[in-house]
């Protein structure tokens, strides 16, 4: 299946998890995830299914003032 993750195609098994599209795509801790728009908390992220066409949102923290 073929999902978009941080505005990038990427290819995956079809019954991919969250956590396999992370670390497919090597997301590097520290960072949060969301699929559709909905932030999914990272113990749910290997039971987190992803349908073909979801778009999955990588957000890494920002520091400063």
């Amino acid at each position: 299946m073929e999902i978009t993750i941080n505005q990038q195609a990427l290819k995956l098994a079809e019954n991919a998890s969250l956590s396999d599209a992370l670390a497919a795509f090597g997301a590097q801790p520290p960072f949060a995830a969301a699929v559709n728009g909905d932030f999914v908390p990272k113990a749910q992220y290997g039971a987190r299914q992803l349908r073909p066409g979801d778009r999955v949102d990588v957000v890494q923290p920002v520091a400063g003032g």
